[in-house]
């Protein structure tokens, strides 16, 4: 019998096919690691809920008058809100988890210089959104809440204030700030995609001025003290941001800031699948 011929299109298009594949089986693997990672760190965070709970009241134990407690007016407002604590509190301590896992899968696929520059905008992107999160529970809340209540003396009545409320107050200045607090990050990565430049941004300073009080009115409770303790740090941020991503333009080089001789092009090594193996 003759031996029939292998068509050398079919076997690349089922290489191209087992490679999708494989791929996809791997950003599940990847996918279920990072959820058994928050599944677990949520029942380990709503075990200690209670604890994280008070910690997390603290500036309000603290601008509360002596003697007086905060209260839940809802049966199940106790649950619902240590529930929501622990999950997010779960999900900001696995984000170090699951971007690893999203950066072991894309990075087989980057050249060097882009793994050289993703991977630093990823930690920075951890390490400004930690840092927008303590700035706001540090110095925010507390006095925003001695800000509030100070008004509330002056009436002579008392004042109860509601776990669950406090919570949702919490959570909107936690996700503003840890939001305005990506700004650098936002400018480095505009920057060496080549949409602006540092120039650009320098000319832009008096619109983020104008803005950064309008993103703060946006994205905290209607007080002036959240306000303005928002807006300032974005003016601020903004300027780190042009700073930083000068710096970066000037550290880094892509493909296409080689010299145009092509004796003195370096040629880059082809791009690998995305997805490790």
């Amino acid at each position: 019998m003759r031996q029939a011929r292998r068509n050398p299109l079919a076997s690349g298009s089922m290489s191209q096919e087992e490679s999708f594949v494989s791929h996809l089986v791997e950003l599940r693997d990847r996918l279920i690691r990072s959820l058994l990672v928050v599944v677990v760190l949520f029942g380990v965070c709503f075990y200690f809920s209670g604890e994280i709970m008070r910690f997390l009241s603290l500036p309000l134990y603290q601008a509360l008058p002596p003697g007086t407690k905060p209260i839940f007016t809802d049966q199940a407002g106790a649950f619902f809100t240590l529930t929501k604590v622990s999950f997010l509190t779960a999900l900001l301590l696995s984000l170090p988890w699951v971007l690893y896992q999203a950066w072991a899968f894309v990075a087989p696929g980057l050249y060097e210089h882009e793994k050289r520059f993703a991977l630093p905008l990823i930690v920075s992107s951890v390490f400004f959104l930690v840092v927008g999160i303590g700035f706001a529970y540090l110095f925010v809340l507390p006095a925003a809440y001695k800000f509030f209540f100070s008004f509330a003396s002056r009436t002579g009545a008392d004042v109860l204030q509601d776990l669950q409320k406090y919570w949702d107050f919490t959570l909107a200045i936690f996700f503003g700030f840890g939001l305005t607090f990506e700004v650098p990050v936002v400018e480095m990565l505009l920057v060496k995609l080549g949409m602006v430049s540092v120039e650009q941004l320098k000319g832009a300073r008096r619109y983020v001025l104008v803005g950064a009080f309008i993103v703060a009115a946006v994205l905290t409770p209607p007080d002036v003290v959240s306000q303005f303790m928002l807006a300032i740090p974005l003016i601020l941020l903004y300027e780190l941001g042009i700073f930083m991503a000068g710096f970066l333009k000037a550290r880094s080089a892509t493909p296409e800031d080689l010299p145009e001789d092509p004796s003195e092009q370096q040629v880059p090594a082809q791009r690998p699948p995305a997805g490790g193996g």
